[in-house]
């Protein structure tokens, strides 16, 4: 039930946004009664607060499930950028972004993504350390060197995504991550060239 409700909520936020995500349409959505989701989530605000940690799972769920094969590519440290592009353009995308722009003037739902996000960016971050760079990862410094590449490659991500509210071409969207990749790229080549220990994606 508890499950049920949260998809839901997804849902809503996807098709119908923010404010029109209320606990009578997520109920209406979900199947169940207004009381199953009171013994579940009490008020709004609860259901949204959930909803965030639960995208986030959703999120690190996904990354952990396409970790072998971006290990086994031929090029781990591409096929490591895509997966950063598809834990973020999953379907539930733009339910992430209603809520990462509801946040901006909602204290409540800021305080649980200030709580939330970091986590998830540290999941995702550390899993392509792994693929990238294996047991094997040279000094702390060359560690945290990359991981503040990795992040950036995340933050350019999510401008790619807050981009492609306004246009309908996914075909263009993809141009634009082909070109912020190839970027990208060249960062992370400059950072692994500097390493003190082999690294499966470098160049």
């Amino acid at each position: 039930m508890r499950g049920r409700l949260l998809d839901a909520t997804v849902e809503c936020l996807d098709r119908f946004g923010y404010a029109a995500t209320t606990t009578t349409r997520v109920t209406e959505l979900a199947g169940v009664t207004r009381g199953a989701q009171v013994h579940h989530f009490a008020t709004r605000a609860d259901l949204i607060a959930a909803t965030v940690r639960h995208l986030m799972a959703m999120r690190t769920e996904l990354a952990a499930e396409r970790l072998d094969a971006v290990r086994e590519a031929a090029d781990p440290l591409d096929a490591a950028l895509d997966l950063l592009w598809e834990v973020h353009h999953q379907p539930v995308r733009f339910a992430t972004l209603e809520l990462w722009m509801a946040a901006r003037t909602d204290p409540d739902l800021t305080a649980v993504a200030a709580e939330v996000e970091p986590a998830a960016r540290e999941a995702v971050a550390e899993f392509v350390l792994t693929v990238v760079c294996g047991t094997d990862t040279g000094t702390d410094a060359d560690r945290e060197r990359f991981r503040r590449v990795v992040n950036t490659a995340m933050y350019a991500v999510r401008g790619v995504l807050l981009s492609e509210i306004p246009v309908s071409d996914t075909a263009a969207l993809r141009e634009r991550w082909r070109h912020a990749k190839a970027d990208l790229r060249l960062m992370l080549d400059a950072v692994l060239a500097q390493s003190s220990a082999p690294i499966s994606g470098a160049r």
